[in-house]
């Protein structure tokens, strides 16, 4: 493998978030100090469960969004919050392709991923041995620079291992960036059963890159319930809600889906996402988190029944859509103890 160095530009700098970097930090301090603890867990699964302290010890699986930071960037303060680095040397990242198309899963040729901060240094040695796999592809610098949902994670990243490790990006665990594509339902499960000995791995933490509901017909999905559990259907642009709100029906159903992935179970969030057509755009790399975690609790004669199991502590939205021509992303955070 090359040792010259490649570094992956941060493309959405100065546009998604700002490329100052004082003012970069400084957001997302101030995003991280607004959340207080104790934290109040909202999924339907967890809902009554009181998060005493922070970062919770073992979390090292989060699940976060990835729009603009306008948008966005509180509420993935609460996902990174509670995101356990204590003991990290990986850092794996897993987010949606939204312009390149392809069926399994891509790695980056990149040695380090630029930030308005500094540098983050990629694991070559890791992404060399999962390429074997047979489950990858390499994607070229170009296609790697224009997906967000990788770069939208890392300034956060690169803060909470400052806050753990320092300033000096040479002392910072090793990132494994991965991008995931329209997988089926077994490439998920072989790219969980591929990544399950990395997550019982007490020194490697994950970030899940995912917003959840794309709300409107821009998104070409404007599914509503006119009653709550009813049956749902798709409103045409003439449209004339009587019924409940509409942003009430995207919060129902999104909620749906998050309890879905707080059971754990792979085919359940499969089936949620079928039943409901929810535009979650991160579907797949939480497909393949909830597929390792299976396999991990499968191992072991069940002896890790209770790992990994999400808990939501977080749910925001771009807007409330009260119209059919409105529009909405839906921003939810979680997060996993292991």
């Amino acid at each position: 493998m090359s040792s010259k160095e490649i570094i992956r530009d941060p493309s959405h700098a100065g546009s998604w978030y700002t490329a100052s970097k004082l003012q970069l930090n400084s957001q997302l301090e101030g995003w991280l100090n607004e959340v207080k603890k104790p934290v109040k867990c909202i999924g339907p699964q967890s809902e009554g469960q009181t998060i005493a302290d922070l970062p919770i010890d073992g979390g090292r699986v989060i699940i976060a969004p990835h729009a603009g930071y306008a948008y966005s960037g509180p509420a993935a303060a609460w996902a990174y919050k509670s995101w356990d680095v204590s003991k990290a040397k990986r850092v794996f990242l897993l987010g949606p392709s939204h312009h390149h198309y392809l069926s399994k899963a891509a790695l980056s040729r990149c040695t380090h991923y630029g930030t308005p901060l500094g540098n983050l240094p990629v694991d070559r040695d890791a992404t060399a041995e999962l390429y074997k796999a047979g489950l990858f592809e390499w994607m070229s610098q170009s296609i790697d620079e224009d997906e967000h949902s990788l770069e939208m994670h890392l300034p956060y990243i690169f803060k909470m291992l400052s806050k753990q490790f320092g300033n000096d990006p040479s002392n910072f665990p090793l990132l494994v960036p991965i991008m995931v594509g329209n997988t089926s339902a077994a490439t998920e499960k072989a790219l969980g059963k591929l990544l399950a000995p990395y997550l019982a791995d007490p020194t490697t933490a994950f970030v899940i890159s995912s917003d959840f509901a794309h709300w409107g017909s821009r998104f070409r999905y404007t599914y509503y319930r006119p009653t709550p559990g009813g049956a749902g259907q798709m409103l045409s642009a003439s449209a004339k809600v009587k019924d409940r709100a509409i942003h009430e029906s995207i919060k129902e159903v999104d909620f749906e889906c998050m309890g879905a992935c707080e059971s754990g179970s792979h085919e359940k969030w499969l089936d949620v996402l079928e039943d409901t057509g929810n535009t979650v755009c991160g579907r797949h790399p939480i497909g393949v988190i909830m597929s390792a975690i299976e396999e991990l609790r499968a191992g072991d004669q069940g002896a890790n029944q209770g790992a990994g199991q999400f808990r939501f502590v977080r749910y925001e939205r771009s807007s409330e859509v009260k119209k059919v021509g409105e529009s909405s992303v839906s921003y939810a955070s979680a997060v996993a103890v292991v």
